[in-house]
């Protein structure tokens, strides 16, 4: 069954942890769906390989609407827990126990959320330490999943683990 991602991203996010799994789940017949402060804009990663067209504003979209939310990591993560807009939504998204892809950097945004306490939980080495202060409890594995609902990775090397699990959490 065909799910509806919605995926959180703004520039300067980490190019292959966008493009990789982005077309995994398209490639499994699901629609991701990107989200910045306004529809159209172009974002680009911060290796410059990869630009995407936002498919919608935060403001036109409810998290109601979406069946699992995907948080690429690079520095688009910090850039979007300092808008209380991000925050909310991706809060909505753990706090219903509706699947959450996070990679890299993109636990920035749970911790913000205040959502991570007394979850399972990896991500980069420099913010395990900030996971830890959220209550986390952080492991320094390939993919870390929790509840069948929070997949999350430390770096683009865990891609293919990452995706194969969030596949599989999208198939339940």
């Amino acid at each position: 069954m065909s799910k509806k991602i919605a995926c959180v991203i703004t520039d300067m996010f980490e190019d292959v942890e966008y493009t990789e799994p982005a077309q995994a789940f398209q490639d499994a017949g699901h629609e991701v769906v990107t989200i910045e402060k306004e529809k159209g804009k172009k974002v680009t990663g911060k290796n410059k390989e990869a630009t995407v067209t936002i498919d919608a504003g935060i403001d036109d979209v409810k998290p109601e609407d979406f069946d699992a939310l995907f948080i690429p990591g690079g520095f688009s993560p910090d850039q979007l827990r300092a808008d209380d807009r991000f925050v909310t939504f991706a809060k909505h998204f753990m706090d219903e126990m509706k699947p959450v892809f996070a990679i890299c950097h993109g636990p920035q945004l749970l911790i913000t959320a205040k959502s991570l306490e007394g979850r399972k939980a990896t991500g980069f080495q420099s913010i395990r330490v900030d996971m830890e202060y959220a209550k986390a409890s952080v492991v320094d594995e390939e993919v870390a999943v929790c509840k069948d609902q929070l997949v999350t990775s430390r770096q683009p090397g865990d891609i293919p683990a990452f995706n194969r699990e969030a596949l599989k959490v999208l198939e339940k």
